[in-house]
């Protein structure tokens, strides 16, 4: 029976391998499975924003939802806990996601245009990377939000609920979301393909505590490469997918749903990695701790979704033809937001430490 590094690999192909899958079945190209773009194409299928081309309730999300859920309870893992900064770690979310949608996608869609030959997505890696040094910086000078408290299971249940009710409401009753007739969230694989594939990549990252911030954190603060097996196979999984297919083109310009204004493809992925280093985990990573039963990470959900809907509303999200001002405006201002919350929480933790030795 595979564990360890041979189950969280073999997870990363798989995971890999379903997101050319949903590709070819009419997910939008090298966005075959993005977890960012999808919650923001749920923001729009709920009204909470008005890109009519980006509007549909992406069954995949709460697919991964519930297939994690299910996983937890199945396996004993499941365990109510919050109240660790949770207003903070809102606010953390809703910043990193519009430094994401300046970049165009989440680390799993940095992957996975990685693997189709997009150079843009190189220029995110190194930008993720300087995101996540920084955190780790943070974090050896006493960066805490402290530590969640065990809760009543009941709390755990609320999120998977409300997703629940969200796909009840997509399979039975979907004439009350919003819908875009074209661009991105008009592409869509078949609903019952797109179910599957977000249930068994719910499962596996469940059961491996697969991340996309987490391998690069790990190994350079403790040496431990167990995560960026996962990261590698992924990328694997979809190199091989996407030469097979012919969708692999290297080079900067015509990319699909990317810019090449290499700067604030740096700059966004750099403060969506500092701040999901400070909440320990991507968007993939806090779907699944939601799912466990961690509330801290349900409320980050949600930031991450307004955050989503913000950047379009006010015109901060990138498109094909580049970044804005007001979304490069965003990005400093978010940098420096974090860069705040950084040195306020780790620096009270320092100066703590220092009490304590004087008092001893």
């Amino acid at each position: 029976m595979l564990k360890g590094k041979g189950l969280i690999t073999v997870a990363g192909l798989t995971v890999g391998a379903l997101a050319i899958i949903l590709m070819v079945f009419g997910n939008p190209v090298n966005m075959g499975l993005c977890i960012a773009c999808f919650l923001r194409d749920t923001a729009g299928g709920l009204g909470l924003h008005s890109a009519d081309k980006l509007q549909y309730i992406r069954p995949e999300i709460p697919a991964i939802i519930l297939g994690a859920f299910a996983a937890a309870l199945v396996t004993r893992s499941y365990r109510s806990v919050g109240g660790s900064s949770t207003l903070t770690r809102f606010l953390l979310g809703f910043i990193g996601m519009i430094g994401l949608l300046v970049f165009l996608g989440c680390p799993l869609r940095m992957l996975l245009r990685m693997s189709a030959g997009d150079l843009n997505a190189w220029v995110g890696l190194v930008g993720l990377i300087a995101g996540i040094v920084a955190g780790i910086w943070f974090i050896n000078r006493g960066f805490t939000l402290g530590r969640a408290v065990r809760q009543n299971a009941a709390h755990g249940y609320v999120l998977p609920g409300i997703f629940l009710v969200l796909l009840g409401l997509l399979l039975f009753n979907s004439t009350i979301f919003l819908y875009s007739s074209e661009g991105p969230a008009s592409m869509r694989a078949p609903l019952l393909l797109s179910l599957g594939a977000g249930l068994v990549v719910g499962i596996l990252a469940q059961r491996t505590r697969m991340c996309l911030i987490g391998p690069i954190r790990d190994l350079i603060m403790f040496r431990d490469p167990y995560l960026m097996f996962g990261m590698v196979g992924i990328f694997i999984a979809a190199l091989i997918g996407n030469l097979v297919l012919g969708n692999f083109t290297v080079g900067f310009e015509g990319q699909p749903i990317a810019h090449s204004d290499g700067l604030w493809n740096f700059l966004g992925m750099a403060l969506a990695g500092l701040s999901f280093t400070m909440i320990a985990g991507c968007p993939l990573r806090q779907m699944i701790s939601a799912s466990e039963g961690n509330t801290d990470s349900a409320v980050t959900i949600f930031g991450i979704i307004l955050g989503g809907a913000a950047a379009h509303n006010f015109g901060l999200a990138a498109s094909p033809a580049g970044v804005s001002p007001n979304g490069q405006i965003a990005v400093v201002a978010g940098l420096v937001v974090v860069l705040i919350i950084g040195f306020a929480l780790s620096g009270a933790r320092v100066l703590q430490q220092r009490r304590v030795t004087e008092g001893g």
